[in-house]
C-alpha cells in the first residue's frame, strides 16, 4: 500500500522540519547566528492514467491524467540572513556588523573562515583573535602597552599608548561578502567556509560598497524570533501527527482486508 510509504515520508520529513526547529532555538542566544528554514518538495509521480493519451480510435485524449504522488522530501535548509539586535557591551574588542559582510579569520590550516560572531580577544602575543583563538585575517597587532583599542566603522584599528597623545594605527580589519551567502557550509563555532555555491570571497572594508558598518562594544545578537520558532513548532508536530494517522489508517485497511474470506 503506497499511501504506507509516502506517509512515512511525511514524517520523515517533519522529522527533519522540527529538528531545524530545535537547533534554532537552541541557539536563540548564540552570537551572529541566522535562523534555518528547511525546504521541502514534492517527489516523483506515478501515472494510473498519463495526460494526453489517446483514449478512443477516434482520437479522443485524456483531457487530464491521473497521477500519485510518491510524498516528500527536503530540498533545502536555509540560512534567514536578517540582520540580528545589535547588543552593547562596552567591550572594546567586541564588534558587530550592521549590514552585510562577515569577518575574515585564518583557521590553523591555513583557509580563510567567515563569521558574523565578533566577539573579540587578544592571544598570548597581542593578535585579535576569536573565542577560539583564531586570528582576524589579516592579522592585527596590538601593543602591549595600548592603553585604548578603537576601532571605527570602516575597520581600521587605532591604539593610543602611555606617553603618547596621538592614537596609532596598528591594522584594519577585512570583511567578506558573498554572491550566495546561503552557498556558505556552516563548520560551527559559529564559522563558515566558502564552496562553489557561495562564489569566491568578496573583500572589502567597513562602510564601503556592499559591506556594512562595523559597531565597536557591540555584538549580533541572533535573529531567532521564538514566537516563531513555537508556531511553527507546533505546525510540525500537527503535521507530524496527520502522516502518523495516514499510517494507521493505512493500517486498518490493511486489517479489514486481510480479514476478508
Amino acid at each position: 500500500m503506497r499511501s504506507l510509504d509516502i506517509a512515512g515520508t511525511g514524517m520523515q520529513a517533519q522529522q527533519t522540519n522540527v529538528e531545524v526547529i530545535a537547533n534554532n532555538i537552541a541557539n536563540m542566544t548564540t552570537t551572529g547566528f541566522k535562523r534555518r528554514r528547511p525546504e521541502f518538495q514534492d517527489l516523483i509521480y506515478q501515472d494510473i492514467r498519463r495526460v494526453g493519451t489517446m483514449s478512443s480510435d477516434s482520437g479522443t485524449l485524456v483531457p487530464a491524467g491521473a497521477q500519485v504522488g510518491l510524498g516528500v522530501r527536503t530540498a533545502g535548509i536555509y540560512r534567514i540572513n536578517v540582520q540580528g539586535t545589535l547588543e552593547q557591551t562596552n567591550n572594546s574588542l567586541d564588534l558587530a556588523i550592521e549590514g552585510p559582510g562577515y569577518f575574515q579569520v585564518t583557521l590553523p590550516s591555513g583557509e580563510y573562515a567567515y563569521t558574523r560572531d565578533g566577539t573579540f580577544s587578544l592571544s598570548d602575543t597581542g593578535q585579535i583573535v576569536t573565542a577560539d583563538g583564531y586570528p582576524v585575517s589579516p592579522g592585527i597587532t596590538v601593543p602591549n602597552n595600548a592603553q585604548t583599542v578603537t576601532i571605527d566603522q570602516t575597520g581600521q584599528v587605532q591604539v593610543t599608548v602611555s606617553g603618547q597623545t596621538q592614537s596609532t594605527v596598528v591594522g584594519q580589519l577585512q570583511m567578506a561578502t558573498f554572491q550566495n551567502e546561503n552557498g556558505l557550509a556552516a563548520m560551527g563555532q559559529n564559522l563558515f567556509t566558502e564552496t562553489q555555491s557561495s562564489g569566491n570571497a568578496i573583500t572589502g572594508t567597513g562602510q564601503s560598497v556592499g559591506f556594512g558598518d562595523i559597531r565597536q562594544g557591540y555584538v549580533e545578537e541572533s535573529n531567532v524570533n521564538v514566537v516563531t520558532e513555537i508556531t511553527d513548532l507546533i505546525t510540525a508536530q500537527r503535521a507530524y501527527e496527520m502522516n502518523s494517522k495516514v499510517i494507521t489508517a493505512s493500517d486498518q485497511m490493511l486489517q479489514t482486508l486481510t480479514g476478508l474470506k
